[in-house]
């Protein structure tokens, strides 16, 4: 009989398909008569039998989806190095925290004076936020870091209404996060596209050039995406206030110099702050996320409500304020990832931020000066948090970034982000944050020194890899055009 693998692990539809139903527990009748849904809903609102469930014991299903658990990749497994997202490892304390009863079972319509340590909590992580970004202010609204774009575009928008300056445009360094021209477009204005310099940073020429009474100011990601640190920020923020736009920063790469240097002194007016990456949350598949927005003096008349207020010892809501934005979701916030968020603030202080941000950037130049010279880098910058090759010398070989990313799962690592950004055709984004150890890093790097010998030697085993995955390459175009959602028995 040959041995069960992980990959020999069915879908739950097929399993047992001949075996008729067994005998399962079954509660006793209640006192109370059973309706039957189909005499008292619109037949529209009905789902169809579900004929093709298996009969599974419990003990099959635990087995079932713990196997498939044991298919995926995770934080846990090893490195996860994807570029400009910032997959770190989050502490186990910062989840207890988040799991006590005091914060999972209140209400957000809950009284103020019921939720005055809820209230405390969340004016306490606004004045951590400030301080660790030299701000004035900060919103926790946003749900993540788009979210948090969009917050601040508006708070522009607004100001610039408030002093009856009408701008149309925005202007956006190629090098920025793919969801700045979407934020900026859905706040109603329209994106202009700055090329970068040789350096891989803003050029200045050109944006001497494009700002003018038109434009409303500038979205900057800092570090940018390439890993590079804007290095004139200064003057850009200087150049940008003279002509009476403001400067919004993207912060999803704060992880790079946290403790290290302030927004505020950068000349940030707006700045949002994905927690759940700098901040202790795992975010993997879609969530869950905050994205706070600081902001400088000029902007907080615009701060969106309802905000947390303190007056002596006490913390109210406050819901109306006609300067304000208005409300930007529902309720307050992802309160639990808040919750998470200044357990890990506290618990680091400001030295062990300090030291999270030097790991983080001390590993990131570990992986370039290990790859350099077996992979492209294009920019010869200084690396902070990322370092981004290309695979100009692979495709030598007729071995592309795709390639390289599939052949990393065979080496028991998760790959980088891939393609992006735009700029670097073929990247290879690397960020290994300050999570792994300098001998996690050490063997990634080796692993990565290895594809590129097999890039040269046996390029068409890096073409057909995956080779001992549970699910080999797939075509992902048709996966991305034409993706099969739901099983159906053949």
């Amino acid at each position: 009989m040959k041995p069960r693998t992980l990959h020999d692990e069915p879908l739950i539809f097929e399993r047992n398909p001949e075996r008729g139903p067994r005998g399962t527990f079954r509660l006793p009748a209640g006192e109370v008569p059973p309706v039957d849904p189909r005499a008292t809903l619109p037949a529209e609102q009905l789902r169809e039998p579900l004929d093709l469930l298996p009969d599974l014991g419990e003990l099959e299903v635990v087995q079932h989806f713990h196997r498939l658990s044991q298919m995926n990749f995770a934080v846990d497994e090893g490195l996860y190095p994807l570029g400009s997202c910032t997959m770190k490892y989050n502490p186990r304390v910062c989840e207890r925290a988040c799991r006590l009863e005091g914060f999972t079972e209140v209400h957000p319509l809950e009284p103020d004076g019921h939720v005055q340590g809820a209230l405390e909590l969340m004016w306490e992580l606004e004045r951590a936020l400030v301080a660790i970004t030299g701000m004035a202010a900060v919103t926790l609204q946003p749900a993540a870091g788009a979210h948090g774009e969009l917050t601040g575009m508006l708070m522009i928008r607004k100001a610039l209404a408030a002093r009856g300056d009408a701008r149309q445009a925005v202007i956006i360094p190629d090098s920025a996060h793919g969801t700045n021209p979407a934020s900026a477009t859905f706040a109603g204005y329209r994106a202009l596209e700055i090329a970068s310099g040789p350096d891989g940073t803003v050029d200045m020429a050109a944006l001497d050039r494009m700002m003018d009474e038109t434009v409303a100011g500038i979205m900057l990601t800092v570090p940018n995406t390439l890993g590079v640190f804007e290095h004139r920020i200064v003057e850009i923020s200087r150049l940008v206030h003279e002509r009476g736009g403001y400067v919004y920063l993207d912060g999803a790469n704060l992880n790079a110099f946290v403790g290290r240097a302030l927004p505020g002194l950068m000349g940030a007016d707006a700045l949002h702050i994905n927690l759940h990456k700098t901040f202790s949350t795992p975010h993997g598949g879609g969530g869950p996320g905050a994205g706070p927005v600081a902001v400088s003096e000029a902007l907080v008349p615009y701060l969106p409500v309802p905000r947390v207020v303190r007056e002596g010892d006490a913390f109210r809501m406050v819901w109306e304020d006609e300067r304000s934005i208005g409300p930007m979701r529902g309720f307050y916030a992802n309160f639990l990832v808040l919750v998470r968020a200044l357990a890990y603030i506290r618990g680091m202080g400001s030295d062990g931020l300090r030291e999270m941000s030097e790991a983080a950037v001390l590993l990131a130049n570990l992986v370039r000066r290990r790859l350099e010279g077996a992979y492209h880098l294009q920019y010869e910058a200084p690396t902070l948090h990322e370092v981004v090759f290309d695979d100009t010398f692979q495709k030598e070989h007729g071995v592309t970034n795709i390639d390289i990313a599939k052949r990393l799962l065979d080496h028991g690592f998760h790959p980088p982000t891939v393609s992006f950004p735009l700029i670097v055709h073929g990247a290879l984004m690397i960020e290994p944050t300050e999570s792994p150890s300098p001998e996690e890093v050490e063997a990634f790097c080796e692993a990565m020194l290895a594809i590129a010998r097999e890039a040269a030697e046996d390029p068409e085993r890096l073409r057909t890899a995956p080779h001992g995955t549970p699910v080999r390459r797939l075509d992902e175009v048709a996966a991305a055009r034409s993706p099969v959602l739901r099983w159906r028995k053949e």
